[in-house]
């Protein structure tokens, strides 16, 4: 999967989330992202500007402390910062079916059922800034058929979202939450906006 066109190295985009969040993911056990932006996310700040992307997990010591459910390494510890050399392994597809700005702290909060993280720390996230909001993207995540595997760099880490891998898109991926299933969330998720 990785390549050159033109003597230029291909990229596609990587959605940085945390590694308990990427396994909740993958599980079927969330199906919304939501973000406030980092602090290197540029002038515009944040958006969800890709409609389809790679998961890069990411890690800090506490992320297990911010969510109502463990999933992976985060049940058996082992959640230290990545470090310059360690081997990533992306696993995951993802395809947002929609992106919206949410400015209504009730609509944030009855996405909790689609979601693992903690109350209090989605709350500190609308809050976040001088406009309370938070941007939310229905997604849906697909299984790649073989993990791809890159070592971490300098230019993965910081308070960004989006980082370029060196893979091209998959060909071949499988949803890891069967289409009927997927339709019956979808259309829950979405009426939540409709009341």
């Amino acid at each position: 999967m990785r390549g050159k066109k033109g003597g230029v190295e291909k990229t596609t985009s990587a959605y940085k989330e945390w590694e308990v969040v990427c396994e909740a993911l993958a599980r079927g056990k969330q199906h919304v992202l939501l973000r406030k932006g980092g602090i290197h996310e540029g002038r515009r700040g944040f958006s969800f500007k890709h409609e389809r992307f790679y998961l890069f997990p990411t890690r800090f010591h506490a992320q297990g402390e911010q969510v109502r459910e463990l999933f992976g390494d985060a049940c058996r510890g082992g959640m230290d910062e990545w470090k310059a050399g360690d081997e990533i392994v992306i696993r995951w597809w993802c395809q947002a079916m929609w992106a919206r700005t949410l400015s209504d702290w009730k609509d944030v909060a009855s996405l909790e059922p689609f979601h693992i993280w903690k109350e209090d720390l989605v709350r500190e996230r609308f809050d976040c800034g001088e406009v309370q909001r938070i941007h939310c993207a229905l997604v849906r995540v697909f299984a790649l058929p073989e993990p791809l595997k890159l070592t971490f760099e300098k230019r993965y880490g910081g308070c960004r979202t989006w980082v370029g891998l060196p893979f091209d898109s998959p060909d071949e991926v499988v949803a890891v939450v069967p289409d009927d299933d997927f339709t019956e969330v979808q259309a829950r998720v979405e009426n939540i906006f409709q009341r």
